[in-house]
């Protein structure tokens, strides 16, 4: 007769706790923060049409890494739950803590009582009136629920990148200084030998709830506005705005000439150099992420 192979209940949660880590660790990273006029969502995801980053409410966004057809379970169960509450109840009765709690629910009873755990971690994120009223909630695998203060770092290498949030974050920051703190934050890691690398505007996904609007609060950033936010001047053009700036400031002396060419005359300027339009974030180091086009 066989002998049945035992394990105690404690080697089976290990087992089941490093297998969904493993899972997440090969994630590619999200980060949501709070900022003066919103809730900031950016997403390492070169995929256009799989989004890590969604809409749940009104006032109430979703973000997710992990394994796609199961955080986007969560998600769009999470939003038929939502319509139901405010459609019976009141639009008021749909809250961040609310989702918070079920989905904890849900994944607690997937990682106890199924085969396999979900290779999740997924926000919740709420905008209030003001940065300090802002809710965020992270969930892990096995369905724990935690209150973060002011921003959230999700994905394989989230240590080091919460570091870095943890020494540049402002909520009183407006929305381009946010953006380039959490893409600063995310091209920090996963480089070449630990080396920070570059993000491109096309490797994020970049999402806000935008503070003090009536009704849905959820806008995407994309195209020419993600590009105008993202980008930065370049050094040539900072030297010679410098330039001018010493020269307009410096005293005329006495025995100076004075100008009676067309500038005297009222003739418009030389128009300064025009910063270059690039995206880059981070210091350059490689090649961008490719993209993989179907989940993490």
């Amino acid at each position: 007769m066989a002998m049945q192979f035992y394990a105690s209940p404690e080697q089976i949660m290990r087992d089941r706790s490093e297998y969904a880590r493993k899972g997440i660790s090969r994630g590619r990273s999200v980060v949501v923060l709070s900022y003066a006029a919103g809730v900031l969502f950016v997403a390492e995801n070169p995929s256009k049409a799989l989004h890590k980053v969604s809409e749940i409410y009104d006032r109430i966004g979703f973000a997710a890494v992990g394994k796609y057809n199961e955080f986007e379970s969560l998600r769009t169960g999470g939003v038929r739950l939502a319509d139901m509450r405010g459609y019976h109840f009141d639009r008021r009765d749909v809250t961040g803590l609310g989702l918070a709690n079920t989905y904890a629910q849900t994944l607690g009873a997937i990682f106890t009582e199924q085969s396999k755990p979900y290779e999740v971690e997924i926000c919740v994120a709420e905008v209030g009136e003001s940065p300090e009223d802002d809710e965020l909630y992270r969930l892990t695998y096995d369905g724990s629920v935690g209150d973060e203060p002011g921003y959230v770092a999700m994905g394989g290498q989230s240590e080091s990148i919460t570091a870095k949030l943890r020494d540049g974050h402002d909520p009183a920051q407006n929305l381009h200084d946010a953006l380039a703190l959490a893409a600063a934050a995310l091209s920090s890691v996963g480089g070449e030998n630990g080396k920070s690398r570059t993000l491109l505007a096309g490797q994020l996904e970049v999402a806000v709830l935008e503070r003090g609007v009536t009704g849905r609060a959820f806008r995407r950033v994309v195209g020419a506005q993600l590009d105008k936010l993202l980008d930065t001047p370049t050094k040539a053009s900072t030297r010679s705005k410098s330039a001018d700036v010493s020269q307009e400031s410096a005293p005329r002396g006495s025995g100076d000439p004075v100008d009676t060419g067309e500038a005297a005359r009222g003739a418009p300027p030389a128009e300064e150099d025009v910063p270059a339009s690039g995206s880059a974030v981070g210091k350059t180091s490689g090649k961008g992420a490719a993209a993989k086009g179907s989940q993490r």
